[in-house]
């Protein structure tokens, strides 16, 4: 017998479409590459051959110059110890050796790392800050999407702060402190206090969204232990939105 239905096998049919912005090196030196990732583009490669394209492939392979950006070198062993979703943008830290991987892995594993992302909500939120805590789980019948379950679901925890509340559309922009760090945490957690991301297209409805034309969560700052010197290093890439 089949250890697997293949009636219940999650078939993904998404294609990515191209995208045209290089991926930027903030900094860089003989164990990390900070990068500041595009909207649009995977971290890494997908299961469908038509998903080649991703940060990983162009960091391995090198990127060719455009009009507005320079060429890129490439780095054979660049390794990436965590991942951004395809619609967010912002700073990521990349490993260039095995060593140097393995610390930054180990650091993500015990939540040494911190980060920050800019979030554009729907409405105006309330408090000027507070935490979301609601537990995460996969959602199989509507995969990729997650679910928020109190009784499968894994702890998550997301701090965050007010930095302005906008008007002509409602929308407040805040900075997040996630503590934990589950699959689309700050999407369903947004969701889930009623004020979803605006241009989400999996938790949130098209007639809040407010005609953005990407994910408007971005990945704005990173601190981690520096891998040969123990520096604690602070990477940032600046709001796009």
């Amino acid at each position: 017998m089949s250890k697997s239905d293949p009636a219940n096998e999650i078939i993904d049919n998404f294609v990515a479409p191209k995208c045209q912005t290089n991926v930027e090196i903030l900094y860089q030196d003989d164990d990390v590459l900070l990068i500041n990732k595009p909207s649009g583009l995977l971290s890494l490669s997908g299961k469908n051959p038509l998903n080649w394209d991703s940060v990983h492939y162009r960091l391995v392979n090198g990127q060719s110059a455009t009009q507005t950006q320079n060429e890129t070198p490439a780095f054979t062993g660049a390794k990436l110890p965590h991942r951004l979703d395809f619609g967010t943008s912002g700073v990521m830290v990349i490993g260039l050796n095995d060593t140097a991987s393995k610390s930054l892995n180990q650091q993500f594993q015990d939540q040494t790392v911190q980060k920050r992302y800019l979030a554009m909500l729907a409405g105006w939120v309330e408090a000027d800050s507070g935490q979301i805590s609601a537990p995460i789980a996969k959602d199989k019948a509507l995969f990729p999407r997650v679910k928020i379950c109190h009784h499968t679901g894994k702890q998550a925890l997301s701090d965050y702060q007010i930095i302005r509340r906008l008007d002509n559309p409602l929308r407040t922009l805040v900075q997040y402190s996630p503590i934990t760090g589950r699959t689309h945490q700050l999407r369903i957690h947004s969701l889930e206090f009623g004020h979803p991301i605006l241009g989400c297209d999996l938790y949130n409805s098209h007639q809040l969204n407010n005609g953005s034309q990407r994910l408007m969560l971005h990945a704005s700052d990173i601190y981690f232990n520096h891998p040969s010197t123990g520096e604690r290093i602070h990477g940032h890439s600046p709001n796009p939105f």
